[in-house]
């Protein structure tokens, strides 16, 4: 299960990207297309992972399409 969270730096608005690991741990990373855990992220999603929003809601599939449309 992977979760968003928008952070502001430097003036401009982004995200990190929150991920579950099965030993209940989280590891988080940004929209970095050389990382190996947000290239498995793009994968995963693509593939029908769980993706939620910031409040915790999980996304639509229409709502998840438009987010990967925007990704490097």
């Amino acid at each position: 299960m992977y979760k968003l969270k928008k952070v502001t730096m430097y003036g401009t608005e982004s995200f990190v990207i929150l991920r579950e690991n099965a030993d209940g741990t989280i590891t988080s990373f940004g929209e970095y297309p050389d990382n190996t855990d947000y290239q498995q992220f793009k994968q995963d999603i693509a593939n029908g992972a769980e993706l939620q929003d910031e409040d915790g809601n999980v996304m639509s599939a229409q709502a998840v399409t438009e987010f990967l449309q925007g990704l490097k």
